[in-house]
This record gives structure tokens, C-alpha cells and sequence, in this order.
């Protein structure tokens, strides 16, 4: 199976919902959302699944990719798909791994745009973004996914909502740090 990306580019995904990628009307919201902040931006892609996201960020000039993702079978098409994207002065790395473990034990650097999309009914909604202050830029904004039905908090921690967007059945929440 594949979608496309910016520029219509092809990537693979997994057939299943095991990695369900973000529907392409909510890639193209959070990317016009973002518009210009993607260029040079440092990413980082929690619950990166088909690694859409991601391979999003590369084509549109992010200088850095950083994926977690538990399913080692995701994070090897993912690895494909990204090297097929990045040019030269761009970097990625995928690391398979539990995102919470993954997180704290990241080396030394920060992040200018996050994008969270794990499973809906996961728990891993607080834990994850109640992890991510000591990650991020003094202006970095985090993109959490989630079902409509179930909205996240307005504050997590050192991170406050400023925005909230709905695409059908997907809901987006934007925070900043405090």
C-alpha cells in the first residue's frame, strides 16, 4: 500500500491499521498550518506509525527527523521511505522503541515541531507531552492527534493548548510551552 505525499510523492505504508496514517486532509491542515516554520525546523515524530508525517516534514526542508516508533517492521519502512525523501544536508533517524523510554533517554537537543499520533485509546496521551519540556525550542509548538470524542487537556504539564482544529472523527491540539 502507499500514499502520497507533498510534491506527489509515493511512500509505502503497511497494509492494516496497525500504523494508520494521518488521513491526507489533516497532513495538508498541519502543513498549512505550519506553512513556513517546517523549513530548517527540527521535527520530532512520536508514534510515527507509516512515518507520513515525517516524510512530509523532509520534502518540505526540515533539516532534522527524528521518528519513534514501537513496530520494528514501521520503523524499517519508515528508515526506506525517509532515505528516499532527505537530501544531502538533511538528517533523520528512526528509533524503534517503547516512546516514553525513547524520550528520556534521547541525547542532549531540542526540537522546534513535534507531531504525537499514537493509538486513540492509548494512555500514552499525559506521559509523552508531560515528558517533552526539556526537549523542546523556547518557541516550539507539539501537535497532539486524537479522537474528537476524547479532547485533550487544556494544560499538560509545562505545555499549554493554543489551538484545537477538527477534521471529522480527528482532532488536532496544539501547545506551547507555558
Amino acid at each position: 500500500m502507499s500514499i502520497r505525499i507533498h510534491g506527489d510523492r509515493p511512500i509505502k505504508t503497511l497494509a492494516g491499521l496497525a500504523t494508520r496514517p494521518t488521513p491526507s486532509k489533516v497532513r495538508a491542515a498541519v502543513f498549512n498550518i505550519l506553512q513556513s516554520r517546517v523549513r530548517d525546523a527540527s521535527w520530532l515524530d512520536i508514534c510515527a506509525g507509516s512515518g507520513a508525517m515525517g516524510a512530509e516534514a523532509l520534502s518540505r526542508g526540515a533539516k532534522q527527523v527524528v521518528g519513534i516508533e514501537l513496530s520494528a517492521i514501521a520503523c524499517r519502512l519508515i528508515n526506506e521511505n525517509w532515505q528516499k525523501i532527505a537530501r544531502g544536508e538533511q538528517r533523520f533517524q528512526v528509533i524503534k522503541g517503547d516512546a516514553i523510554k525513547v524520550l528520556s533517554k534521547l541525547p542532549p537537543q531540542t526540537f522546534d515541531l513535534v507531531y504525537f499520533d499514537p493509538p486513540y485509546q492509548s494512555q500514552l496521551y499525559e506521559p509523552v507531552l508531560k515528558s517533552l519540556s526539556t526537549l523542546l525550542a523556547s518557541e516550539a509548538l507539539i501537535i497532539a492527534e486524537c479522537d474528537r470524542l476524547r479532547p485533550l487537556p487544556d494544560q499538560i504539564g509545562d505545555l499549554v493548548c493554543c489551538d484545537r482544529r477538527q477534521y471529522g472523527q480527528t482532532a488536532l491540539a496544539m501547545y506551547k510551552l507555558l
